[in-house]
């Protein structure tokens, strides 16, 4: 069995609410993690991290984002004591991670993208296993194994072989486990990675509810919908170092450029009207694309429709705004070269 990584060793704290990156939610509030000037340069002269600095809040749900090879996981390795850094400074809770390992570990629960448990053992049997590495009692184990696997929906498979899972009951698994030592800091490396939108959205709920309970979430997706759906707070990273962190608002309304699609009654005509300044295009035949400059008055669209006849039945924002913000941070050469 793949040896856990993580303990905690008391009850999990009540949330600190929606505090700003690098601003926790009292000045004398110790950060859950705490990055400065966090450098990795591997054996093979490859430089991953050039010097990254990050808080993440206490009872925060915060998104690591960033492309492939960007260095989110030689990050998150570091953080969870899996890879040695070459220089810097990490902090759990204002634990240094350097200095005092074990009792930074304690505060930790990791999720890996990987599957890494025993195929042959039962549900039941890998949490109650994995709580007893750490010293958890086997009567309190199996009273959270019942507890996690319930709120996993996995309680009706607790005594199935692993390997009969469906994928996605297999990712809701090793969230399970990792909350059996009761982590204050959960970090979690594409969890949903392969699972369909129905079950991805079920455990986004899972997710949502462990951060309500007080445990700080720091999450990896390449969904950038689901980014944007849980967290408040998030950093770009790309070419190890962050181009962008803040809060996730904030961050958004940065963008020039607001898109809506707008659900038309009836069909479209084949020419659509011109709008200066900006862009209309059908979706389907009955839903318009509309890309428009934040500052522009939507009642001239929609003026702009009525002379052609077209009636706007309802309207929504457009879900890819992150992925616009995200494609253009790590697009600008020179905000990659001057963060640090």
């Amino acid at each position: 069995m793949t040896q856990p990584t993580a303990l905690a060793t008391g009850p999990r704290p009540a949330t600190s609410g929606t505090a700003t990156v690098g601003t926790p939610a009292r000045a004398d509030a110790v950060p859950a993690l705490r990055v400065r000037d966090l450098r990795k340069t591997y054996d093979n002269k490859v430089e991953a991290l050039k010097g990254v600095s990050l808080d993440v809040a206490e009872g925060d749900f915060f998104a690591l984002l960033g492309p492939n090879g960007a260095g989110k996981s030689t990050l998150i390795g570091i953080v969870s004591s899996l890879v040695n850094l070459s220089d810097g400074a990490v902090e759990i809770f204002g634990t240094d991670l350097q200095r005092r390992r074990d009792q930074a570990m304690r505060l930790i629960g990791l999720v890996p993208q990987e599957i890494n448990f025993n195929m042959f053992e039962k549900p039941l049997d890998i949490l109650v296993n994995y709580a007893g590495f750490y010293g958890v009692p086997r009567e309190q184990a199996l009273a959270r194994a019942e507890e996690e696997l319930k709120r996993a929906q996995l309680w009706d498979k607790a005594d199935k072989m692993s390997r009969t899972l469906s994928g996605g009951m297999k990712r809701r698994l090793m969230i399970a486990r990792a909350m059996m030592t009761r982590p204050r800091l959960l970090i979690l490396d594409e969890p949903t990675a392969g699972v369909d939108i129905e079950i991805r959205r079920g455990m986004w709920k899972t997710l949502r509810e462990i951060n309500a309970a007080g445990t700080t979430i720091i999450l990896t997706t390449h969904y950038l919908e689901e980014a944007e759906s849980l967290c408040r707070n998030l950093a770009i990273i790309d070419q190890g170092r962050i181009v962008q962190q803040g809060p996730m608002k904030a961050l958004l309304a940065m963008l020039d450029v607001e898109g809506f699609l707008l659900d038309i009654d009836g069909t479209l005509p084949a020419a659509l009207p011109y709008i200066e300044g900006a862009a209309l295009a059908a979706a389907d035949d009955h839903t318009l694309d509309l890309e428009m400059p934040r500052a522009m008055d939507l009642n001239r669209v929609f003026a702009a429709l009525g002379e052609a006849g077209i009636r706007v039945r309802s309207m929504r924002t457009k879900s890819n705004r992150l992925e616009e913000l995200f494609v253009r941070m790590i697009a600008q050469p020179s905000a990659a070269g001057s963060a640090a």
